[in-house]
């Protein structure tokens, strides 16, 4: 059935592989915050070697001066609420660098281009806030569930803003492949509108097999709304892209364009997946839209990958997700109920008549505007509350202190804490940092396993076979801090079972690490996962 939408070829040895990895290697330094900082370096080298032949008899006073303004950096630093990672990774940079470190710690915190962007979003977010509540209904329904859930919801409406919904299907799929002909087939039932949000859109068969349909639906009167990561027009599409998908009628943008050097928010990306239509259906996961998401381009072996699908009420919370992005840089802003579905009870119940209505979905979102880190705190739970396993699929794996503690208190506890991660990793110099973990996770009774055909870019937890969570939030620094994410929670819902079943199905592709496999890995790549992994935070 697949076959119909699209045809599998293959690009692991071709000269376009090759040269697409290439440009997109480049462009990725040519833009980074990196670049920025290894020029700095240089700089750094150039201004002692001026300073020292042109005023080489005040250089202890230049010196003294320099390390005093140091010594009150770190003292700023230490004292911030941020975690013990990143003030280490600062106090290290203004140490090694102490003529320019304050210049390169200016640069990524101060953020002045990002600074604009999280104050939009905010005030998007607040006019939109009353739109997003739990139910009555549901929330006689949360009585009948532990304390621990009812407290995890409150949480999450009262502080973060995401409510509770029952009444709510889903569907998980265990690929890219089945992802998009579910996608392909929801965009064709399309009545009023479409919403699509990406991190990565690219051209290919996979933006072929949609862009066909969202043609079609526009000149059918149905509204199409397109918008993907900034990032997107250095690596693959024209820098005009969204006027040429106007001409066909569809409203498209760019979050955040960037310009080499001229752009200071690169840290926060919008990191989203999420497709809405007609405020019925939705679909987030790790899955974005580019060949290799399908398998269609072989890049790292295989690509493995997951989504769901909702359908019923909790759709309400990404539908105004996507809006509350949208409108940011909207001076014309939208009103929100025209989008949201009318009639909710009734017409909700009757839409989810074949499907499973059981249980708690609570669709959430993360953000660089606050430090409520809302989707590290939903993993964090979910390790609190486990009593008998905690089986997750994550693509990266550069974690902070408190959320390994986390793991290795719930290994101790006796419950069975097992990690799925890659064979063949798409970013070298982060998986050797990932490596560095093995031995304090084999310590800790962890399992850790590598998908021995490719590349996992998962992002999904389940436990005790009550509850899941599927989204594009990765285990790193950028995606609790840094980027804007989105996933959705589920609580004794029957999507939890195709989640740990997926999990198990996995498992039997993979490596398990020991220590032994962990002996034979090459010298050089753990110190150079070591050394990197001090800088980690700025990754």
């Amino acid at each position: 059935m697949r076959e119909s939408v699209y045809t599998i070829t293959f690009e692991r040895n071709s000269t376009e592989g090759k040269m697409r990895k290439f440009i997109q290697g480049a462009a990725k330094i040519i833009f980074s915050r990196m670049l920025i900082i290894f020029l700095m370096i240089l700089i750094q080298i150039f201004v002692l070697g001026v300073s020292f032949l042109r005023f080489g008899s005040y250089m202890h006073f230049i010196s003294e001066g320099v390390s005093i303004l140091g010594v009150l950096l770190i003292v700023h630093i230490i004292n911030k609420d941020e975690p013990t990672e990143f003030k280490l990774t600062w106090c290290i940079i203004i140490c090694v660098l102490p003529v320019l470190g304050a210049l390169i710690y200016l640069f990524v915190t101060c953020n002045v281009g990002g600074l604009g962007l999280r104050k939009a979003y905010k005030r998007s977010v607040k006019e939109s806030a009353h739109l997003l509540f739990t139910s009555p209904e549901t929330m006689e329904k949360l009585k009948a569930y532990p304390a621990s859930l009812r407290g995890f919801a409150h949480y999450l409406e009262k502080k973060e803003g995401y409510p509770s919904y029952h009444n709510t299907g889903a569907v998980y799929y265990a690929t890219g492949e089945d992802k998009l002909e579910a996608l392909v087939e929801e965009l064709k039932k399309a009545e009023k509108y479409i919403f699509l949000e990406y991190f990565i859109l690219y051209k290919g068969t996979m933006w072929d097999a949609v862009l066909n349909v969202l043609k079609q639906k526009v000149k059918e009167g149905v509204e199409v709304r397109v918008m993907y990561d900034g990032m997107c027009a250095i690596l693959e599409l024209p820098y005009r892209y969204p006027k040429e998908l106007a001409k066909y009628g569809i409203k498209a943008k760019m979050f955040a364009p960037i310009m080499p050097f001229l752009s200071t928010n690169q840290n926060n990306r919008d990191h989203r997946k999420i497709v809405v239509i007609d405020g019925k259906v939705a679909f987030t996961g790790g899955v974005n839209i580019a060949d290799e998401y399908i398998n269609q381009k072989i890049l790292y072996g295989h690509w493995k990958d997951v989504a769901v699908k909702i359908t019923g009420e909790a759709v309400r919370s990404f539908v105004v997700m996507f809006l509350q992005m949208w409108n940011m840089s909207e001076s014309q802003k939208d009103v929100y109920e025209d989008y949201l579905p009318a009639g909710a009870a009734d017409e909700l119940q009757e839409m989810q008549a074949d499907a499973e209505k059981q249980g708690i979905v609570i669709p959430y979102g993360e953000t660089p505007t606050d430090t409520n880190e809302t989707a590290k705190n939903v993993y964090q739970s979910i390790f609190q509350n486990a009593t008998e396993y905690v089986h997750i699929m994550s693509p990266y794996f550069i974690v902070e202190r408190e959320f390994l503690d986390h793991m290795r208190h719930a290994s101790e506890r006796g419950v069975e804490v097992a990690l799925i991660l890659p064979h063949i990793p798409d970013k070298k110099i982060v998986y050797y940092i990932a490596r560095t973990f093995y031995p304090e996770l084999l310590e800790a009774g962890i399992k850790v396993y590598e998908y021995e055909p490719g590349f996992v870019h998962a992002k999904a937890f389940v436990s005790d076979d009550v509850c899941a969570t599927v989204g594009t939030v990765n285990l790193d620094y950028r995606s609790f801090y840094h980027h804007f994410e989105c996933g959705t929670y589920f609580y004794d819902h029957a999507v939890v079972k195709a989640v740990e079943e997926d999990f198990q199905k996995t498992l039997q592709e993979c490596i398990p690490v020991t220590e032994e496999y962990y002996a034979r890995i090459p010298f050089w790549q753990k110190w150079a996962g070591k050394l990197f992994r001090l800088v980690a935070p700025l990754l």
